[in-house]
């Protein structure tokens, strides 16, 4: 399971005095109990299934990719270099990214099948995809080919 593949590695990082590594893991760990605790309080249900550790991971990557455009603003180089570094630790837990290609032929395919033609039924497309490359792709990224091809 991925929790405990993220708490082997955690272990791993304090062994090896991996500072980036561990910190990285150990907010992660703490996003994940909490979001544990959230879910038991609304379904008396404890632990997390893959796809919401995926959300967790996606959401702490989101949080850092903020960040970094915050801190280019006032100019902290280091900053940026260190979100990045955690952006990285982050994105070994997600599952294999999709090419730009490969998100295309999603889009024009689902476009396709759901007979979408204008600019007005980007929510529709975007609704369709999103659940199929979920983990696999940004938003950002996929709400752009879908702009271009309606376009």
């Amino acid at each position: 399971m991925l929790k405990e593949e993220i708490k082997s590695d955690l272990n791993k990082s304090v062994k090896e005095k991996n500072e980036v590594m561990r910190s990285v893991l150990r907010m992660l760990l703490a996003s994940i109990l909490n979001k544990e605790k959230e879910k038991k309080y609304k379904t008396s249900k404890e632990e997390l299934t893959e796809e919401e550790v995926l959300e967790v991971i996606l959401s702490e990557i989101k949080k850092r990719k903020e960040a970094i455009l915050e801190y280019e603003k006032g100019k902290r180089q280091d900053l940026v270099e260190r979100e990045k570094a955690e952006i990285e630790v982050l994105k070994r837990y997600l599952p294999e990214q999709l090419s730009e290609k490969e998100i295309k032929d999603l889009v024009e395919e689902t476009i396709k099948r759901i007979g979408a033609k204008e600019k007005k039924d980007i929510g529709r497309v975007m609704a369709e995809i999103m659940p199929k490359v979920k983990g696999r792709s940004d938003g950002g990224t996929v709400s752009k080919i879908v702009k271009e091809l309606l376009s």
